[in-house]
């Protein structure tokens, strides 16, 4: 490990909490690299604001990280990661993991065509089936454990909208989840155009957690080669 190899900060998607990345965070361990998480304030059992407090957040992250920094975004985690890193010299890249790479006045209601809700207040439901939409091959046991860790997530998060995102001035990898039943492939496909170069890993949601050694090997990857 060589002093220049930046801080992996991770950040989860929708209804996660920050220790959904501990087995990858293990596995990333191994190959010798830092990592935080991310606690954002829009998802958990006091869940409370919007997408510009989770920018906020990752941005206090980034700061008490330092440079270099390595940003993972997750899922909805693609949308304040975009939001939160643009003008910070201290990021390095940026991956998306079949995550919300949205551009210019973009909120994730108006990337799927759908209308701003009237309002904004409360919770916004969970994705339906998620043992089959999030965690389709993990064993029914880890299934049912991740399932049993989900929580509330706020509305306002889906339908703010992004200012200037990040990946329009910071290098970016999309990673493409190739068997997602949350985000299609022809989306995650169509988001990843806008990424710097692009890899696929062959899982569902979240490989994190069905395959972490693998995942740990294609960041590494990333990393080693900016892409």
């Amino acid at each position: 490990m060589t002093s220049t190899r930046p801080t992996l900060l991770l950040v989860h998607g929708a209804w996660h909490r920050p220790a959904v990345w501990n087995r990858l965070r293990a596995e990333l361990d191994v190959l010798g690299y830092q990592t935080r998480a991310v606690d954002l304030p829009t998802s958990g059992p006091d869940a409370r604001g919007g997408m510009q407090d989770d920018a906020a957040a990752i941005r206090k992250e980034i700061a008490a990280i330092g440079s270099p920094v390595v940003v993972v975004a997750h899922s909805y985690a693609g949308i304040p990661v975009s939001e939160a890193a643009t003008g910070l010299s201290e990021v390095e890249h940026l991956v998306y993991l079949a995550a919300y790479q949205l551009d210019r006045g973009e909120s994730m209601f108006s990337f799927h065509g759908a209308p701003d809700p009237a309002e904004t207040e409360g919770m916004f439901p969970l994705i339906a089936d998620p043992r089959n939409s999030l965690y389709a091959d993990l064993s029914d046991a880890d299934a049912e454990a991740a399932i049993s860790q989900l929580v509330d997530q706020r509305l306002q998060s889906f339908a703010d909208r992004v200012a200037e995102p990040a990946w329009r001035s910071i290098q970016s990898t999309y990673i493409i989840c190739a068997n997602d039943q949350a985000i299609p492939v022809p989306l995650q496909e169509k988001m990843a155009g806008r990424a710097t170069s692009v890899r696929r890993i062959e899982s569902s949601h979240s490989p994190f957690l069905s395959r972490p050694a693998e995942l740990a090997a294609l960041l590494d990857e990333i990393v080693t080669n900016q892409g």
